[in-house]
């Protein structure tokens, strides 16, 4: 066997730059693909956040739905119970008035901790958002366009229409005359 011829130190050091060249790019490389990697963790982190926050919206929107759609529902059990209570009165029969009262009273409680409140509708201006008018009536003791009397009650659930309140306007003819006058001007 004959001997292996040794490389020379200039040789060796050329070898080791090369190598070393070779390294620092491949860990160029390397860097730059963890980057790229390291941006689209944070992309993909950011919309699965966004979308966790729209589904969470999206849930809570339902629930609201459901809810006003459930409370919509008991809105006339409330006023039947009124009725009850009123006829009770009448007939002066105490024992029917208490218990039917009392089981009014624990649903309007009910209703209120939801969120649901009645509208204030009678000596209010008309509200076209909270009131439908059902009749307008000619009065000269109100201002034109205060609501003088309600037909059925309304309500609010979280600040929002859950029904609107029917209502009565009155028509003040003399304002609506003086109104016509001014435009004449």
């Amino acid at each position: 066997m004959s001997p292996k011829p040794k490389e020379g130190k200039a040789d060796k050091k050329k070898s080791c730059k090369h190598r070393v060249e070779e390294l620092e790019a491949t860990l160029l490389e390397a860097r730059e693909k963890a980057e790229t990697y390291l941006n689209q963790l944070k992309y993909a982190r950011a919309d699965l956040d966004n979308l966790q926050k729209q589904i969470q919206r999206r849930i809570e929107e339902a629930v609201e739905r459901v809810n006003q759609r459930i409370l919509i529902r008991l809105l006339p059990i409330v006023e039947e119970l009124d009725l009850a209570v009123e006829a009770a009165q009448k007939t002066k029969n105490d024992s029917v008035l208490e218990g039917v009262d009392m089981v009014r009273r624990k649903l309007e409680k009910m209703l209120d901790s939801e969120g649901v409140s009645p509208i204030e509708a009678v000596g209010k201006a008309f509200d076209p958002h909270m009131h439908e008018a059902v009749l307008e009536v000619e009065s000269p003791d109100h201002p034109d366009g205060t609501v003088i009397e309600e037909v059925r009650k309304g309500y609010l659930y979280r600040g929002r229409v859950l029904r609107a309140s029917m209502v009565k306007v009155a028509r003040n003819l003399s304002s609506a005359e003086d109104q016509e006058e001014n435009e004449d001007e």
